[in-house]
């Protein structure tokens, strides 16, 4: 599938639609950095990927056989910090890193699990499915606040936190179809459809062939 010489490569464990994996790829794609696609399910996880990482968890970035970063955040500040073309990480300004780190660490940490059972409640019908979606609330107005103050989260221009939530927000967005598109979501909504209608995210969502099928080379991009 390339021509690209592969043993300088990284390679990247990845699942389809994990969105800590596409957060990983996302930034992958935006900081010019190629690696090796591994596509893999959570039902036959390649060997390989578990001696690099036991934890058995995507995605997994192998870097020259000796560095593993097991977590997404480390994976896109490993790639944006090698290179930056859009100025993702804010350069000109040192404190917007730390307060991107903060919403992401929040998002991670709170707002993932409130939306996990808001999916649930709409997955198995629950009775509790207002009672979860406003659960998520505080966090999706804080962005929608951000959102009306200018076009992307940070500023004028895309960032680390853009890319970071861009896949939670886009699951919060297919729970309830028809209540995202009330009002309150009007920001969130075009911010959102600004992302997956672009180039990036189709480079980002295409379906690789999956590694331990036919070990096929992928390059990331390409």
């Amino acid at each position: 599938m390339s021509s690209t010489p592969m043993l300088e490569l990284p390679v990247l464990y990845s699942l389809q639609n994990c969105p800590y994996a596409m957060r990983a790829r996302l930034a992958l794609l935006l900081a010019q950095q190629k690696v090796q696609l591994r596509a893999i399910t959570l039902k036959d996880k390649p060997v390989e990927m578990l001696i690099a990482s036991p934890k058995g968890t995507v995605p997994v970035l192998v870097i020259n056989n000796d560095e593993v970063i097991e977590e997404s955040l480390g994976i896109m500040l490993w790639a944006l910090k090698r290179t930056d073309p859009e100025n993702l990480l804010y350069a000109h300004d040192e404190s917007k890193l730390s307060e991107m780190l903060e919403v992401i660490k929040e998002s991670d940490a709170e707002f993932k699990p409130t939306l996990e059972k808001y999916k649930r409640a709409k997955r198995y019908h629950g009775n509790d499915l207002e009672a979860c979606r406003l659960d998520c609330e505080p966090f999706i107005q804080a962005l929608e606040k951000r959102l009306t103050q200018h076009e992307f989260l940070m500023g004028a221009t895309p960032s680390l936190l853009d890319i970071a939530l861009l896949p939670f927000i886009r699951q919060f967005s297919k729970v309830n179809k028809a209540e995202f598109s009330h009002d309150r979501y009007t920001n969130l909504r075009r911010w959102l459809r600004h992302y997956l209608q672009s180039r990036l995210f189709a480079k980002a969502m295409f379906k690789y062939p999956l590694w331990l099928e036919h070990h096929e080379q992928c390059i990331l991009g390409e």
